[in-house]
């Protein structure tokens, strides 16, 4: 039962941070001049790592644990769909986000922040479903 809890804690914490980030925080890095981006981009990365670090570690382990070792109860679909979803979040952060953010660190334009906002919906909306996979799993089990 930690296991759910501690994975639905977590997805949530990304949930939250992911909509920040896709209606604050990207919108307004795609407003800063390109003279800016460098050091603003270095900056972002540092402290988004301490923030989105222990909950994406801890949302990680606890995936591959309920899909070994569920609590009964807890369907083993959504246990995979669960984990379907963080790939998809985890993918798009590898492929899509670090890519135009170490862009706008070392060679920024004008469209980097622009793309920053459109690349980051796969995240936000793979975040958010695993949110009601997390709960759904946490109902099964109680």
């Amino acid at each position: 039962m930690l296991q759910l809890v501690l994975n639905l804690v977590a997805t949530c914490v990304m949930v939250g941070v992911i909509w920040f980030v896709q209606l604050v925080h990207y919108p307004l890095l795609a407003l800063i001049g390109v003279d800016r981006a460098p050091a603003i981009a270095v900056e972002h990365q540092r402290r988004t790592a301490w923030v989105v670090g222990l909950p994406m570690a801890t949302e990680g382990v606890t995936t591959l644990v309920l899909l070994f070792s569920r609590p009964d109860g807890v369907a083993t679909w959504l246990a995979w769909l669960g984990a379907a979803l963080l790939a998809v979040a985890l993918a798009s952060t590898v492929f899509l986000s670090v890519p135009l953010h170490e862009r706008m660190a070392n060679s920024p334009d004008p469209t980097v922040g622009r793309r920053l906002v459109v690349t980051n919906w796969p995240r936000t909306i793979a975040w958010s479903a695993r949110a009601v996979v997390a709960g759904a799993m946490l109902a099964q089990a109680i």
